[in-house]
This record gives C-alpha cells, sequence and structure tokens, in this order.
C-alpha cells in the first residue's frame, strides 16, 4: 500500500522523538560532590556557591548536590568512587593527592611560603596549577583548581614556646607522608587520629596536640583542650575540586569550559574568604584569652635544607614552587 507523504513525515517524527528525548536526558545531570569537611567550612560554602551558579547558568539542566563531612566516606573511598564514575566530583585535599601521586605532593612541602596571603598567590600560579595535569592518567580524575586553607598551627596541651617543644610530642598530623616526614624532623611522634576523634584525644591524653589550619581549629575550639597555639608558618593544605574521568569524557566541550569557569569562580571567593577571615579568627582566639606563640628567628633554611634532601629526589617539582614562593 503505497504511503503518503504526510504518513511519512508523522512516521519519521514518530521514530526520531525518542532519540531527541534521550539526548535531552542525557545532557540533563544531577550531579554529586562529595568533600569530608564538616557543614559551614569554606570548603562546603564554595561547594554551595558553585552548585547554586550551575543550576543558574545552566537553567536546572545541570544540577549539584553537596554532600559535606565524609557522608560518601573518607577521601581514600571518594577517590574510588570518583575512578569508577559513581561519585561525579569530589572537594578533595592535596594530601590525599600527594599520596597517590608523589609530584602532587610537592604542594605539601614545609616552607614554600611563609603567610597565608602568599598561599592565595601560589595556588593561583601556573607552576601549582601545572602539578594538577598528571590526575587524569594517574588517577582517572580531572582537576578544576586549586582552593585553599590558611597557614597551618600546632596546638598543644602543655606550654609550647617553640620549635624545639615539639619535640618528643604525640602530634595529630594529617597523615599525609610529606606531614609525616617534616613532623619526624622536627622529633614529634607523628600519630594519625581521625578528625571527629581529636579533640576527646587530647583531652583524655592520647595525644598532646595537633596540627591544623586555623578556621578548623577555632570551629573545633581547640584552644578548649590545648594550653597554647604555635604559629609556624610553614605548612598549608590545599584541595583540588576533582571531576570524574568518566564523567567528565560524557560531557559536551561547552559543559567542561562551564564547569572550569564556575569551579575557578567559586575558587577565587573562597581564597578570599581564607585571606580576610582569618586575622579576625586569629584575634577571637586573643580574646578567649588563648596563648598564641611565634618563632621569627627560627632558622629555616636549614629545615628546608633537611626535608629536601629526603623529599627533592622523590618530587623534584618542591624545587619550582619554591623559586615560585620567594617572588610571592
Amino acid at each position: 500500500m503505497p504511503v503518503s507523504r504526510r504518513q511519512f513525515v508523522q512516521a519519521s517524527v514518530a521514530l526520531a522523538a525518542p532519540a531527541i528525548v534521550g539526548q535531552a536526558k542525557a545532557q540533563s545531570k544531577e550531579m554529586r560532590i562529595g568533600l569530608i569537611t564538616p557543614a559551614g567550612h569554606s570548603w562546603n560554602r564554595a561547594a554551595l556557591a558553585f552548585a547554586d551558579s550551575l543550576k543558574h547558568e545552566t537553567q536546572g539542566r545541570l544540577t549539584a548536590t553537596v554532600f559535606h563531612s565524609g557522608q560518601l566516606g573518607n577521601e581514600a573511598a571518594m577517590m574510588q568512587q570518583l575512578q569508577t564514575g559513581a561519585l561525579d566530583m569530589g572537594w578533595i585535599q592535596a594530601a590525599e593527592l600527594g599520596s597517590r601521586v608523589a609530584s602532587i605532593a610537592a604542594i605539601n612541602a614545609p616552607y614554600l611560603v611563609r603567610s597565608t596571603t602568599d598561599v592565595a598567590r601560589l595556588a593561583r600560579h601556573e607552576a601549582a596549577l601545572k602539578l594538577l595535569e598528571v590526575l587524569p592518567r594517574e588517577t582517572g580524575t580531572v582537576g578544576l583548581g586549586w582552593g585553599i586553607t590558611g597557614m597551618r598551627v600546632v596546638f598543644s596541651t602543655r606550654d609550647i614556646q617553640s620549635v624545639r617543644d615539639i619535640r618528643g610530642m604525640k602530634l595529630r598530623i594529617n597523615p599525609t607522608p610529606v606531614y609525616r616526614d617534616f613532623y619526624q624532623q622536627l622529633g614529634a611522634a607523628p600519630t594519625p587520629i581521625p578528625t571527629p576523634q581529636v579533640f576527646d584525644a587530647m583531652a583524655n591524653g592520647q595525644v598532646d596536640g595537633l596540627e591544623a589550619d586555623i578556621e578548623f581549629s577555632w570551629n573545633q575550639r581547640f584552644d578548649k583542650v590545648a594550653k597554647g597555639m604555635l604559629q609556624m608558618n610553614a605548612l598549608f593544605m590545599p584541595f583540588a575540586p576533582l571531576v570524574s574521568g568518566r564523567v567528565w569524557q560524557g560531557m559536551s566541550p561547552k559543559d567542561r569550559d562551564l564547569l572550569r569557569g564556575l569551579v575557578r569562580q567559586a575558587l577565587d571567593a573562597q581564597i578570599r574568604d581564607i585571606v580576610t577571615t582569618e586575622l579576625g579568627l586569629i584575634e577571637r582566639f586573643k580574646s578567649v584569652p588563648f596563648p598564641i606563640r611565634t618563632e621569627p628567628t627560627l632558622d629555616t633554611a636549614a629545615l628546608v635544607r633537611e626535608f629536601d634532601a629526603l623529599w627533592l629526589p622523590k618530587s623534584p617539582q618542591i624545587a619550582e614552587l619554591r623559586k615560585v614562593g620567594a617572588t610571592l
């Protein structure tokens, strides 16, 4: 039986409709973002700002839900989920990445910079961003930049006046190998303890202190279980927003560019937030009152030489970051 032109057009539209609908569904996506930091932390605020911008810019076609406080597991678990595509994005500490890729550990080396303002500059520098280029090959993820914390400090349950007082301390540290080696170099006994347990561990004498950033320390009120704080101006802990490589491959070039731009905006705001609020948080500690020590005459050059003798063979990128840091 002959088919009329009208019947042919109707049949063609009917056949094409499922493909069009399928394409629209493929372009729409709800992304899941995992973090270990608690609600209210600047990393979480930045992730939420990114999610709001993503929904606005795509008119709801792309959305993101933020899972804070390790709701999706610790960072090692989230990295596995990113590699399989079960998790779309993770805002992951450099410590976790550096434990997997020695070259990325370079950004955790001590005394690259000496202030949070310079941390902000280093995190945006080409040399720091270049470290992320190995991630697709080494971890199956795509890094979209660096966010920061302020310079880390040491809280002690006994009076602490200088770096010399760290010797012999059972010190809770982030378990990244760079931090472990640096604090062992100072004579401490690095003691990894899950973050939620640190306050009680200090209160009951399980550890003598911890090293952490100012924002986290104030939010957790470690001054209530410590007798003093030492501002070492040695270390900082950046994080990188990562996208699953599998998810990234399924996105259009336009959506990839959009994600890069919106993440960059969120990171810029997060970095400004840390730089502008850190001094205020230090003043809050002082007003408690709470003893805060500094050590301006410390021979950091000797500490750097000893550390670099161990780490430069494993992570030669440290040398380039030190050159950058010296110019900031």
